[in-house]
């Protein structure tokens, strides 16, 4: 019943297609609903009563812990007060595994401290059985000379060489401020946000449910790293700006065989137990890290010498060797 679905974004109420979801076959369940704040969307009211709110989330994160596996993961992101009240219900469905909170910085409020971030609630279909992997994200450096911005008290030689263990704390990655990458649609999210907690629960082929797809930022994250994905969204301009990021869109987010998050074009999130298989890559020059190997003669790379050439492509090669 299922595969009817898969890879596809559906026009519907969530609620509605829900239904025809089976029982603990999902591998992950990922969140963005409305805060009911009075955005404006394209279609439909972000202002429900407080109760009405409450009741109705209930109703999808009831369904989003009902279709994940025993061994997948829930996550539901919002404001830090809508949290408060979905941990209270979910501790009673599922179990708890994370507050994340990412760097979100907003204006100034009055008589309230200044809301700094979003939280993404990170719950466990039960947690004996569940599927995690320990990622990393890149030391902060100084953009010129690559020094290290933070003192570790003489203990650099110890660090890790790409970067530290993520934390629950997120100020890496940010909210999408300028219009230029933007959709039209008040809530977008980063897509390395979603390919970090798509990389920290799910495998290959491993299917992802977002029951508030929008303009496909969960989608676009699940192709990319070579994951499944099924998506609601209710509206029609929605799902057909979705639909056309992802004609455009390859599964091709790796080093050799190993799925990594890119950002900029360089690596933003990574797992622990890939280090091994990609560390070659690293040693590559920066400008050259993206070129298509099989291209490397091209014009723009002449200047490189040709033991620079042949040494840059046993790097690939060893890459793409160490990853099988």
């Amino acid at each position: 019943m299922i595969e009817k679905y898969i890879n596809q974004i559906i026009q519907v109420d969530c609620l509605e297609l829900f239904e025809k979801i089976p029982d603990n076959s999902i591998d992950m369940t990922f969140a963005d609903p409305p805060f009911n704040l009075k955005k404006k969307y394209n279609s439909y009211k972000d202002s429900l009563e407080f109760k009405e709110y409450l009741n109705w989330c209930k109703k999808w994160i009831s369904e989003m812990v009902r279709v994940t596996k025993p061994t997948g993961s829930i996550f539901v992101h919002n404001i830090p007060k809508w949290l408060t009240y979905f941990a209270e219900f979910l501790n009673k469905k599922a179990d708890f595994k994370h507050w994340i909170s990412w760097d979100a910085p907003t204006a100034p409020m009055g008589k309230t401290l200044q809301p700094s971030h979003y939280g993404i609630l990170f719950y466990a279909k039960n947690q004996k059985n569940l599927k995690f992997y320990e990622v990393r994200y890149p030391h902060k450096r100084d953009r010129k000379t690559g020094y290290l911005l933070k003192d570790y008290g003489g203990k650099k030689s110890k660090l890790h060489p790409f970067g530290p263990l993520v934390s629950d704390v997120w100020t890496d990655i940010h909210r999408i401020k300028h219009n230029k990458n933007r959709n039209p649609h008040p809530c977008q999210l980063p897509i390395h946000l979603l390919e970090r907690v798509i990389l920290m629960t799910t495998d290959e082929n491993d299917i992802v449910l977002d029951p508030f797809m929008g303009t496909g930022t969960t989608a676009v994250a699940a192709k990319h790293l070579g994951r499944k994905f099924i998506g609601f969204e209710i509206d029609k301009q929605y799902v057909k700006i979705a639909n056309n990021k992802l004609i455009r869109i390859q599964n091709n987010s790796r080093i050799g065989d190993s799925w990594v998050s890119f950002y900029l074009e360089e690596p933003r999130t990574i797992r622990n137990s890939d280090w091994e298989l990609i560390k070659d890559y690293f040693s590559i020059p920066i400008d050259l890290r993206n070129i298509d190997k099989e291209k490397i003669t091209l014009k723009k790379h002449r200047k490189l010498v040709k033991t620079e050439q042949i040494k840059v492509l046993e790097i690939f090669n060893k890459v793409a060797a160490n990853s099988r």
